[in-house]
């Protein structure tokens, strides 16, 4: 793939859930090109269609109308995902909760270990690798979960809300294992927040309103 392709490009992409008048357009129309590297803000209350948006740009949802195209080269492993919640499985540790696509993916149970480790310890949690969720923080488990995302080399981090349920200092702590995530492996990080302080440290900043994507705030 070209280093400038886009990663991903929306062109009018809507979605809509329900028929009739019981309908409810989560998207409209949106306009956006994710390229390799970037770093972009979707900022927008609860309920905007930040979420929606971000389904649409993974694949876990096709738009109703228009188009929502990711580059060929981008294989299902090169797209990784944090959401509020944490979705740490209970009964694994927190090294084999990081480890876990690896596995899944077909690596080897060493080497996946490995990569987990050096994963947690990019994200200062490498002191957490043998215990249990239960045993772990808020804000410990989101970090965990960027160290997921991190240890599987994806080309673009989506993170839904991630810092919504945390406290302001907590909160920059895992974006900052976020932007850790994406700047040591080069991915692009797409973020949704309704915080504009999380929102800052990101280069773009799109809002969303009623479902729609509104044009770029401005590039610092």
């Amino acid at each position: 793939m070209p280093p400038d392709e886009p990663l991903v490009v929306c062109r009018n992409a809507a979605l809509t859930f329900g028929r009739g008048p019981q309908a409810v357009v989560a998207v409209h129309g949106a306009e956006l090109e994710i390229g390799p590297g970037d770093r972009l803000a979707v900022v927008g209350p609860s309920g905007s269609g930040k979420s929606s948006l971000l389904h649409l740009l993974a694949g876990l949802e096709q738009p109703t109308t228009g188009t929502v195209r990711r580059a060929a080269s981008l294989g299902p492993y090169d797209i990784g995902l944090v959401f509020q919640g944490d979705s740490l499985i209970p009964a694994l540790s927190v090294a084999e909760n990081t480890a876990l696509p690896l596995v899944l993916a077909g690596r080897p149970e060493g080497e996946a270990r490995q990569a987990a480790l050096a994963a947690l310890a990019l994200v200062d949690a490498a002191d957490l690798a043998d215990r249990l969720p239960e045993e772990i923080s808020g804000g410990q488990a989101q970090r965990v979960a960027a160290a997921r995302v991190l240890a599987q080399a994806p080309r673009l981090i989506l993170a839904d809300e991630p810092t919504g349920r945390l406290d302001h200092t907590t909160g920059a702590r895992v974006l900052d294992a976020l932007l850790t995530a994406a700047d040591h492996t080069g991915a692009a990080l797409v973020v949704t927040t309704h915080d504009p302080a999380i929102a800052a440290r990101l280069t773009v900043r799109r809002t969303m309103r009623d479902g729609r994507l509104l044009a770029p705030e401005g590039v610092s």
